[in-house]
């Protein structure tokens, strides 16, 4: 693609709450180095129970199994974009499609990371160019491969100083004197969805569960307690992290589910507030928090967060908290084909920046 002042992308984001994937259309503009943005249609496709389990159980798989999986996902990532395509009226309106994949393995640590979902069928099905495997490049440049998010949090949000993004896992963007800091805080609605679920809901509307709950001050030492929450950044978790540390420590006491739901919303609070307060004294004046991702619609979280941070805590509308990160995997992938940086190395620790992805044609 020749460079342009104008792109029409859809960036695609499955998470690691597994409640389906986001679909945006964008619309991107750059004049003098500044970048606006706008959030044309969107929808949020759920998936199925059978598509639930496959991807839940994608960690015990052989390779030929998670290779046949990967190349199914892509077809179903296809199929799901060229149905959004057809019922939004897109059909040759689109440049670009960008897509995070859905991640199963992430260790840096070890040098590789996995986002299924193949490339080539997504541009064959749907016959548009595609840009996805975006955190292999930093990985293999020593980087930490995550948070990814921040070159778009520079690009497109330059009006705050944190950017908070409750997903799955809780990460956030901080602009401080010395450059980008950005970096996994917790495990979040992976942990609050799955206690919710064990009480029969699909997730916590609102926190009311938690906000009925009791904090159990035992549990919410031992959480605070793990040694993740004591490196310093750059630093990233792995979607097995509530499996394999988080669950089994919460299951070790003789707690209600509504009383760890209490407690886990605490611990969230409390992380968010400690790891921003360590690195405190290398920021300018704070000028607000941004605060996304499903979580953000919790508004006991919200509150328990307000309770710690003495920071102006900002939800913005309904499509930016629901499609942020969509919308900076468009960004990603138009990067990626001017040639542009698209992660910060200052972020993931990497050698230098990345421009990173891999372009499939159709």
């Amino acid at each position: 693609m020749p460079l342009q002042d104008s792109y029409r992308v859809i960036g695609l984001m499955s998470g690691s709450s597994l409640d389906g994937v986001d679909i945006a259309y964008c619309t991107f503009t750059v004049s003098d180095g500044r970048w606006h943005f706008s959030i044309e249609q969107t929808t949020c496709v759920a998936y199925t129970q059978e598509w639930v389990q496959r991807l839940r159980s994608a960690r015990d798989r052989d390779g030929r199994g998670l290779w046949h999986l990967h190349s199914a996902y892509g077809h179903l990532l296809g199929g799901m974009i060229s149905q959004f395509v057809d019922d939004s009226g897109l059909r040759g309106k689109v440049d670009l499609i960008s897509s995070h994949g859905h991640t199963i393995f992430h260790y840096p640590d070890q040098h590789y990371t996995t986002q299924i979902g193949d490339g080539a069928s997504i541009a064959a099905i749907t016959g548009i160019p595609v840009v996805c495997d975006l955190r292999s490049s930093d990985v293999a440049l020593g980087g930490t491969g995550a948070p990814i998010v921040p070159i778009g949090d520079k690009l497109l949000f330059p009006d705050y100083s944190h950017l908070l993004n409750l997903g799955g896992i809780a990460n956030v963007t901080v602009k401080a004197q010395q450059g980008i800091i950005a970096f996994d805080i917790c495990t979040a609605n992976q942990v609050l969805n799955h206690y919710a679920q064990q009480m029969g809901h699909e997730f916590d509307v609102n926190g009311h569960l938690a906000a009925g709950g009791n904090i159990h001050p035992e549990l919410l030492h031992a959480l605070n307690d793990l040694e993740y929450y004591k490196k310093a950044p750059p630093k990233s978790l792995d979607n097995g992290f509530t499996a394999e540390a988080i669950l089994p420590l919460i299951d070790g006491y003789d707690v209600s589910a509504r009383d760890k739901l209490a407690t886990y919303t605490e611990h969230i609070a409390m992380q968010i507030w400690m790891q921003l307060d360590s690195i405190r004294t290398s920021l300018d004046t704070p000028a607000g928090m941004l605060a996304t991702g499903g979580g953000a619609f919790n508004t006991y979280l919200i509150q328990r967060l307000g309770h710690y941070m003495d920071i102006q805590l900002v939800v913005p509308d309904a499509n930016i908290v629901n499609y942020k990160e969509a919308l900076i995997m468009a960004l990603i992938g138009v990067l990626r084909l001017r040639g542009e940086v698209n992660i910060l190395h200052s972020v993931t620790g990497a050698a230098r920046s990345a421009i990173a992805g891999a372009v499939y044609l159709p």
